[in-house]
């Protein structure tokens, strides 16, 4: 191993290349004219997720239009859900035009993150993969952008050592593996495996999945984008983000699918009887009862088809629930005593959830590490679900409970990203040096999300990767966000300043440009102001309802969104006549 050597340095530094680092790197240069970022990636490539995913089938299970980011709408998805290699090509364009790669290493592990007070920096500690060589960096401003599927579940089956071919996570897929008349054993039909198995089924000599749970699966919504869909996106202003606008809007409606509410439990049996119905009509009838769960709708996360069900008629395809307890040299010893023959494991067993940032020891002030901190509020946690108190300048993207179940996960990437920045302006323009949650705020806001979270159908009785275990009378969800993604954008456009401490000052800015979104949010809040004001006067309309259960504290919200909206206002007018006066 060789020593560490003087640290390097760099304003912001963000663990992780996938969707939430590029964002990150793309808004500080968007917002505030920063490119002094440095990126730590354990991988050979960019692109998180979308670059450890590649086995066959791949592809997002939302709709190509969302998932991705606002700021660059791409009218050439191919697909209405985009496959593993279109994503990773859109990641790497837009990586290329913030010209982030170069601000990229690859092949290194960040060991150790530790904040030093008497410098107002974090230090981290990064080991490079090929070398062993033990570097130090340091920063003003820390990121975790590592994602919730890092880390692939081991196998709990004994005797995966003693298998003579190849056992291959779905993770860590390997190409060069041929699965051509090979006899395959593939663990877990979950979204990944309900891709995997009809990408492979026909290729294989007998394919073998072995159901460790069972899923709701509605019919499919993919299909090829029309080459004059995309034209129209291409030429005609407007179209991208008005189909935005309506992917996002038929998502929310979705959301009423989640709640505990007389209308949230009619939702989920009004889509749970459309689900039943198509796996009746598609699945083999000698496999329903493997197949159709008996727990709610979106207790666990729903699959769209893909040709999943119409692949269980393959006559080289078993499906069975007989549980794997011993993988032999050549086969897998099941429950009953059956031996499956195979050449080839697949794992599709999915990642460890309802952790973050596994395998980096991170400390923050006096010595506590994340880990104590988690657990002295019963688990995984961060205020807006990306800030820890005693863990200064240092924000989780895509942290605890920002998982869904309806709408796509890169809205809660550039909320948590825009939250972010907004809270750090203040120290980018010289006014301190540090801001710190104040650890109240924070425990308040972890009380309020996990007994609203009681109240949504992730805690109807199912096991599913959203929970992670009980903690006195109550589940707790470290993954979720019990309320629509148009209240976490609220929460990020208007931070609680009370809730922050901001001490030291540098009397320096380092914002090369300001951000210039006054007017945009001005007209946002003003349209929220007066449905929300509406929804207090019709509290028992349908719609009103649900909006102030969608918006907890609607109160507080209208009167502080009156305020920043007249701030906002007059903001832009003064921006409007300015420029008037300069033409």
């Amino acid at each position: 191993m060789t020593e560490p050597n003087e640290p390097s340095y760099s304003q912001f530094a963000c663990i992780g290349s996938g969707f939430s680092a590029i964002g990150l790197g793309a808004t500080l240069q968007r917002w505030y004219g920063i490119s002094d970022i440095r990126f730590f990636e354990r991988h050979s490539d960019l692109g998180g997720t979308w670059f450890i995913n590649q086995y066959p089938g791949c592809a997002c299970d939302v709709p190509s239009a969302l998932y991705s980011f606002s700021f660059e709408c791409n009218p050439s998805w191919s697909r209405v859900l985009p496959t593993s290699n279109e994503l990773r090509a859109y990641l790497r364009h837009v990586a290329e035009k913030y010209d982030l790669p170069a601000k990229m290493t690859f092949g290194t592990n960040v060991e150790k993150c530790e904040w030093v007070e008497e410098k107002g920096r974090w230090r981290l500690t990064t080991r490079d993969l090929a070398t062993e060589m033990v570097s130090v960096h340091e920063c003003q401003f820390l990121f975790s952008g590592s994602g919730h599927f890092t880390t692939p579940r081991t196998l709990d089956v004994p005797g995966t050592e003693t298998f003579e071919g190849p056992v291959i996570h779905s993770g860590r897929w390997k190409p060069e593996v041929d699965l051509t008349n090979k006899r395959v054993v593939l663990f877990g039909n979950g979204c990944t495996g309900a891709q995997i198995v009809p990408a492979i089924v026909k290729k294989t000599r007998h394919l073998t999945q072995v159901v460790r749970s069972k899923h709701w699966v509605l019919p499919p919504v993919d299909k090829k984008m029309p080459a004059a869909a995309r034209w129209v996106f291409t030429h005609v202003p407007g179209t991208m983000l008005l189909q935005r606008v309506i992917c996002f809007s038929v998502a929310e409606i979705d959301f009423l699918g989640f709640s505990n509410s007389k209308l949230g439990v009619a939702w989920r049996r009004w889509r749970q009887g459309q689900a039943e119905t198509y796996m009746r009509q598609t699945a083999p009838a000698k496999y329903h009862d493997l197949l159709i769960p008996e727990f709610e709708l979106n207790c666990k996360r729903r699959i769209f088809d893909s040709g999943y069900l119409a692949s269980l008629h393959s006559k080289n395809m078993t499906l069975t629930d007989d549980r794997g307890v011993e993988v032999l040299p050549q086969g897998v010893r099941m429950a009953s005593g059956k031996v499956v023959d195979a050449d080839v494991i697949v794992l599709a067993n999915g990642f460890n959830t309802n952790a973050y940032l596994s395998g980096v020891d991170v400390v923050g002030r006096g010595g506590e590490t994340l880990g104590q901190h988690f657990e002295s509020f019963g688990g995984p946690e961060a205020y807006n679900c990306s800030a820890l108190s005693g863990f200064p300048n240092f924000f989780i993207l895509l942290g605890p409970n920002t998982a869904t179940g309806h709408t796509s996960a890169i809205l809660a990437v550039e909320n948590s990203i825009n939250y972010a920045l907004r809270v750090l302006k203040p120290v980018l323009e010289g006014k301190a040096a540090i801001a710190d949650l104040k650890r109240p705020a924070e425990g308040a806001y972890v009380e309020k999300i996990q007994d609203a979270l009681q109240d949504t159908v992730w805690t109807s009785g199912c096991n599913s990767w959203y929970v992670r275990s009980d903690k006195g009378n109550r589940t707790w969800n470290g993954m979720s966000y019990p309320w629509s993604q148009g209240y976490y954008w609220w929460s990020s456009v208007f931070p609680v300043w009370k809730d922050w401490s901001f001490t030291g000052k540098t009397g320096k800015s380092t914002i090369v440009k300001r951000h210039r979104s006054g007017l945009l949010i001005a007209v946002f809040a003003t349209l929220a102001v007066a449905l929300l004001a509406w929804a207090q006067e019709k509290p028992d309309s349908l719609l009103g309802s649900k909006l102030l259960e969608w918006f907890p504290r609607s109160d507080a919200i209208v009167s502080r969104l009156r305020v920043h909206t007249a701030g906002l206002l007059l903001t832009a007018q003064r921006l409007v006549s300015s420029a008037v006066s300069k033409t």
